[in-house]
């Protein structure tokens, strides 16, 4: 009991640190802001996730989750509550927020020379990605690190939305384009694109 003690203090003493001044003063998390997330009863949970412009975070066992407008301790609660049936017992689920989304300020300046693209799920380093104009997705897939071992390789989805505001989902095969045996490696990004890296299947 003593060591589950001290390494629960641990992990809130080093949250403290990580969250900062933001969640003293009733921060409520927003799009963009990415969040690390640690699981005391099972490590191979532990990971950071980025907020998605609608709000949720996905979680492997937890599914998807609405984050945006919710402190850090509300969202680990809901977490919680949602991997429970997992463990005997209920899990510890600590959240910190390991950076905020850059607020920007409105200007007037010319034609940007970089995009902001973001990257959900199973990535090595999940968040915003500011790339040069002109960027493909598989230069993108080496700025993210690769991928986690939970990573659907195969069913890797672009997901771009329309002035109107219309969605279309592309669906990429990252081990065919690193095989060379397809040329969607070589589609060039646009600024706001989201590549969306799904959790594998048990049998996948």
């Amino acid at each position: 009991m003593k060591t589950i003690a001290a390494a629960v203090m641990s992990l809130l003493l080093g949250f403290g640190a990580c969250i900062g001044p933001a969640v003293a003063q009733g921060y409520k998390v927003q799009p963009g802001d990415t969040l690390q997330i640690e699981v005391l009863e099972d490590p191979t949970l532990n990971r950071s996730v980025l907020v998605a412009p609608d709000g949720r975070i996905s979680l492997p066992l937890a599914g998807s989750l609405q984050a945006s407008g919710l402190p850090v301790d509300g969202i680990g609660a809901a977490i919680a509550s949602q991997i429970s049936s997992n463990f005997a017992a209920p899990p510890h689920v600590f959240v910190g927020l390991a950076q905020l989304a850059e607020r920007r300020p409105a200007t007037s300046a010319a034609q940007p020379r970089t995009i902001s693209v973001f990257v959900l799920g199973e990535a090595n380093s999940p968040g915003r990605l500011d790339l040069a104009m002109g960027t493909t997705i598989l230069q993108a897939f080496a700025q993210m690190g690769g991928f986690t071992k939970f990573a659907a390789t195969k069913r890797i989805q672009l997901r771009r939305s329309s002035k109107t505001g219309q969605e279309t989902t592309y669906q990429l095969n990252y081990d065919a384009i690193e095989a060379g045996s397809s040329a969607a490696g070589r589609t060039t990004l646009q600024a706001g694109d989201v590549i969306v890296v799904p959790q594998r299947k048990l049998f996948e």
